[in-house]
């Protein structure tokens, strides 16, 4: 219920923009394919911090 006051940590907002990236890539992906490959590439670089701040944490 409280959920709200609680601060999400850089890996967390790193792994809602990477949803949001993907889905959108997945949207374009019907309908224009080469904004689909730039949002997928876009998805990549996310992922890539996400994986490097894991590895700083542990």
């Amino acid at each position: 219920m409280f959920n709200f006051f609680k601060k999400k940590s850089p890996i967390e907002k790193l792994q809602e923009q990477y949803r949001k990236l993907s889905e959108e890539a997945f949207k374009l992906s019907k309908t224009d394919r080469k904004a689909s490959d730039m949002k997928t590439a876009e998805a990549e670089a996310v992922l890539k911090e996400i994986e490097k701040l894991q590895k700083e944490k542990e």
